[in-house]
């Protein structure tokens, strides 16, 4: 399949071949032709589900999650379930994966009884190392690097609502955490444009900065980044943010209390967004906090 502009999601189009079988560890594992397949494919899905039922017959999925889990551990639950699959979760809140027995020793047995792994973990090292030691499929549902599913579902979601991502802009406003970078590499992969408002010393992963830059110069994507999130925010398509503390991070919540304030999603900075501008964000909330009660419930 040859590259193209994408456009409003009518007409889906086959996915290419070479992503089944594949680890997704960050979004740096797929390419630009393979992110728009995939959407094409999503989109396919949701418009025909009952082609895609048994998709997954047969297969079998396990999840470990070290971190608390609402909307990943239930989207993962209900899309395997939904293509014919089954599910394995395990609990891994109140220890490490690898606290009782080696990552090798437990993707050897794992590999064996199913066929996939989606691993929500602290460590990125984990991901990667399960990625390489595991002969099934391994699926990143949340590091402390990266967010690869929910980047793809929110540039998903935005492929839906404007059709060419080549022609919006995307303004992500707060933390620059594992979503960010996320958002950050998927929108370079799209050859769309981004602006990111942070503070001083909580601006993006300089080697995922590298990698984005590396990528947007390939595929014409624009990359801004700021300190200042009315700037950012100005005639944009999208004003994301996240939490001001990320998970294992709550030591600083109350020097981060003091810093962040600014950069609070209220009215007044989704005015200076289009008119047409959505809010977003991937929870959870901290309501009146990163984002405003009036904008979280909002009809944009």
């Amino acid at each position: 399949m040859s590259s193209q502009t994408l456009t409003a999601p009518a007409a889906p189009q086959p996915a290419i071949t070479t992503i089944p079988g594949r680890d997704l560890v960050s979004i740096r594992d797929l390419s630009p032709i393979e992110v728009e397949s995939l959407f094409h494919l999503a989109a396919l899905m949701k418009a025909r589900p009952q082609d895609f039922r048994t998709a997954l017959a047969g297969k079998h999925v396990a999840m470990f999650f070290e971190k608390p889990s609402l909307r990943t551990r239930l989207t993962f639950e209900a899309g395997i379930c939904g293509l014919g699959g089954s599910v394995s979760f395990v609990d891994q809140r109140h220890e490490r994966l690898d606290a009782r027995e080696t990552l090798s020793d437990i993707a050897h047995n794992l590999e064996r009884w199913v066929s996939g792994i989606v691993l929500r973990t602290f460590a990125h090292e984990t991901v990667e190392g399960m990625a390489e030691l595991a002969c099934v499929p391994v699926i990143n549902a949340l590091s402390e690097v990266e967010h690869p599913c929910q980047a793809l579902a929110d540039y998903f979601t935005l492929y839906e609502k404007f059709g060419n991502l080549k022609k919006i802009c995307v303004a992500y406003v707060g933390d620059g955490n594992n979503v960010m970078h996320s958002l950050l590499l998927t929108s370079a992969l799209l050859g769309s444009k981004i602006r990111i408002a942070t503070p001083k010393r909580y601006g993006p992963n300089p080697q995922i900065l590298s990698d984005a830059q590396y990528i947007a110069k390939n595929t014409g994507a624009v990359i801004e980044l700021m300190t200042d999130p009315h700037r950012a925010v100005k005639g944009v398509d999208a004003i994301y943010t996240d939490a001001w503390t990320s998970m294992a991070h709550e030591h600083e919540t109350e020097e981060r209390a003091r810093i962040f304030p600014p950069y609070q999603v209220n009215d007044k900075l989704m005015s200076g967004a289009a008119p047409h501008a959505v809010f977003m964000h991937c929870l959870p909330a901290h309501r009146n906090e990163e984002v405003t009660d009036g904008v979280i419930d909002s009809a944009s």
